[in-house]
């Protein structure tokens, strides 16, 4: 098995999202545990993440998305639906290292990046659809703690995300943790 070319930053590596698939095929056919698609990327510094969700709804600003994470994540996966925006960047180098400071687990964002080669040392994973160098306004606007279609997939605050190598998934629940000693 190929290892990912950086480093887990965690306690320990986490289950892969392809092991909890198989463990839980039931859920996949039920919905309860669904699978984005294969349009993100991670461009952040930690290989696998997995937390509560929470949600964001911007397009084209991300005034809202940083006082998000100017409060303490506990642990927690923030999901960005930025509409699939590929005309500028909603996170950049200030806003991962911000995400760093105050605890959050993750980003994913249905949106873009710019600083990778600064994101890239942020000990925080980055899901998003693609890189771009252009900054997005800084109005505020959006909506926090919606529901979200997340590339087709619904993600509700409070849902569990794991992500790594392999892709980004969502449960309705936390799921046990696989690894046998």
């Amino acid at each position: 098995m190929n290892k990912p070319n950086r480093p887990h930053h965690g306690p320990a590596p986490l289950t892969p999202t392809a092991d909890l698939c198989d463990a839980h095929e039931e859920a996949l056919k039920a919905g309860t545990l669904r699978v984005l698609p294969p349009v993100f990327s991670n461009y952040g510094g930690q290989t696998e993440i997995a937390g509560p969700v929470a949600t964001l709804k911007c397009f084209e600003d991300n005034g809202l998305l940083r006082k998000t994470l100017e409060s303490p994540g506990l642990g927690r996966v923030l999901m960005v639906d930025a509409g699939g925006s590929d005309r500028c960047a909603l996170v950049g180098a200030s806003l991962a290292m911000l995400a760093v400071k105050n605890g959050w687990a993750g980003l994913v964002l249905n949106g873009c990046v710019r600083d990778t080669a600064e994101i890239v040392e942020a000990e925080l994973g980055i899901w998003a659809i693609a890189t771009h160098p252009r900054r997005p306004e800084q109005k505020g606007s959006g909506e926090l703690d919606l529901v979200l279609d997340m590339a087709g997939v619904r993600v509700c605050p409070g849902n569990w995300c794991y992500a790594d190598s392999d892709g980004v998934i969502v449960s309705d629940k936390k799921l046990g943790d696989l690894i046998k000693n």
